[in-house]
């Protein structure tokens, strides 16, 4: 599938810069065509998504954001997947409308190509909010993190994690305030929510965690 978008506009340049504390590498298959996000400084930017098949069978649906520029270098070829590198990011919806914390994955790079399906992130922040651990009605340990990226201009990302077994007992312990790092995947999970109109379907947005540590 193109991407359909103009291609009137110069690129945008140093699309090689990825941060270190905050990397996502996803491959999968393009779910939709961009559409408008917003306009901010000058820059317009474009939402789409993107879906990546675990090993289980089971499906992500991931929102990819991008620069208009970014897209409109890309070259299409007649491949069936795509590769997004860039970073995990978080916006604080305060319109009273859908998810409160919206998590995307803003791209960096992009490119067309026949690989696997992946499905990794490597993150490096402070843990911002006292863990929880908890069981599942299945008996198994589970410990939600929220994470604290900064990245520049004094901003910073807010990302819900989950840590299952016997990482999740030991991220129980960790105090606020520490510096943990994390490798997993990106993960889409739809849940239900009571709300005066009734029960509404909505989808969470949160790393599954593979490897933890304190730093």
């Amino acid at each position: 599938m193109e991407l359909g978008l103009p291609t009137e506009l110069a690129p945008w340049g140093d699309v090689n810069t990825l941060e270190t504390n905050n990397f996502v590498e996803l491959t999968g298959t393009l779910g939709g065509r961009p559409r408008l996000s917003h306009v901010s400084r000058a820059e317009t930017y474009f939402v789409f998504p993107l879906e990546i098949r675990r090993l289980s069978g089971a499906v992500d649906t991931l929102n990819i954001m991008a620069r208009r520029e970014l897209l409109e270098q890309l070259e299409p070829e007649p491949a069936p997947k795509i590769t997004v590198r860039g970073e995990l990011r978080s916006f604080n919806n305060k319109t009273g409308s859908g998810s409160r914390l919206v998590i995307t994955v803003f791209a960096r790079t992009i490119s067309f190509n026949d690989a696997p399906d992946t499905n990794h992130v490597a993150l490096r922040g402070v843990i911002c909010k006292q863990p929880n651990l908890r069981r599942t009605p299945m008996g198994r340990e589970i410990c939600d993190l929220m994470l604290a990226i900064s990245r520049r201009y004094g901003r910073s990302d807010y990302l819900p994690c989950i840590s299952w077994g016997q990482n999740a007992v030991k991220a129980g312990d960790w105090p606020v305030g520490a510096t943990a790092e994390l490798t997993g995947r990106v993960q889409s999970r739809a849940y239900i929510k009571q709300e005066d109109s009734g029960a509404v379907e909505k989808t969470a947005f949160e790393v599954s965690v593979v490897t933890q540590g304190v730093v």
